[in-house]
């Protein structure tokens, strides 16, 4: 089904009815993504029409858990975009280096790669035992995943080229243990991660951080929940913190672009002023 095809009122009149039933806000989300997001629900549950869905949605809790999956992104790699790492590993954890102690937010976590990839980062580097890394998403089932730190083992010789050209030190095997099919990551990471559920579209600030990623989010939002999320990561930053954005987005046209310098412009990372 073609996403293009959906009337904006039913659209409309369903996210109104996630946000009231579930207190999940995907109101302010980018208008043609998320259209194709649910023309591809539909087609899952076998729905003939937005209302059908949300009358199945309302009455069956569990539709709504599986409904999550299509309305949010999950994708993601270890190491993924290994320039941006590299940039954090040479020029930002230099400067963290010289915090007592450290705590760091990984914002729309996903299944948990980037977290962990932090993690990494930060163990060669001789930080982790002082780091905590809050790793947040509002996908309870993503979160599930990420917290056990399990992926498919077929996915790790694309991790591995990620992680050397991010200029990792030794060898991605150091970090895992291999079972048949799957992938377990060593629990000195895992341990250094809280997961937990939280929305950028509703929730508030939980912490002083002074680094925080927040990749591949903000282009699924319209310019207010944009400018909403931007304000609520530069009140989680420390005077002078540090922020990551994904390669295709900019603080450049939000409210509070003012507030921010940039630090590694072509990777997307920024500072506080």
């Amino acid at each position: 089904m073609n996403g293009d095809l959906l009337a904006d009122a039913e659209v409309g009149h369903f996210l109104n009815t996630l946000f009231a039933h579930y207190h999940y806000d995907f109101r302010h989300y980018a208008e043609a993504s998320l259209k194709r997001r649910i023309a591809s629900a539909l087609v899952h549950f076998g729905a003939v029409s937005v209302p059908a869905l949300e009358k199945r949605v309302v009455e069956e809790p569990a539709t709504f858990a599986e409904l999550l999956r299509f309305l949010t992104v999950q994708v993601s790699d270890l190491f993924r975009d290994p320039a941006y790492f590299r940039a954090v590993r040479e020029q930002i954890l230099p400067v963290l280096a010289t915090y007592p102690s450290l705590k760091l937010w990984v914002a729309g976590c996903a299944t948990g790669e980037e977290a962990y990839s932090l993690a990494i980062l930060l163990a060669e580097e001789g930080l982790l035992e002082r780091t905590q890394i809050y790793a947040t998403d509002i996908h309870p089932e993503s979160l599930r995943i990420a917290e056990a730190g399990v992926y498919a083992l077929d996915r790790f010789a694309r991790f591995s080229e990620n992680y050397r050209a991010a200029g990792g030190r030794g060898s991605l095997s150091d970090y895992y243990t291999a079972e048949y099919s799957a992938a377990v990551l060593d629990r000195s990471l895992r341990k250094a991660i809280l997961f937990a559920d939280h929305s950028l579209a509703t929730d508030s600030v939980f912490a002083e951080m002074q680094f925080i990623s927040c990749r591949n989010v903000l282009i699924y939002f319209d310019r207010e929940l944009q400018n909403r999320v931007v304000s609520l990561l530069r009140d989680s930053l420390c005077r002078r913190g540090f922020l990551g954005l994904g390669l295709k987005e900019s603080l450049r046209f939000t409210a509070y672009s003012d507030a921010f310098g940039e630090f590694a412009p072509q990777v997307r990372l920024y500072q506080r002023l």
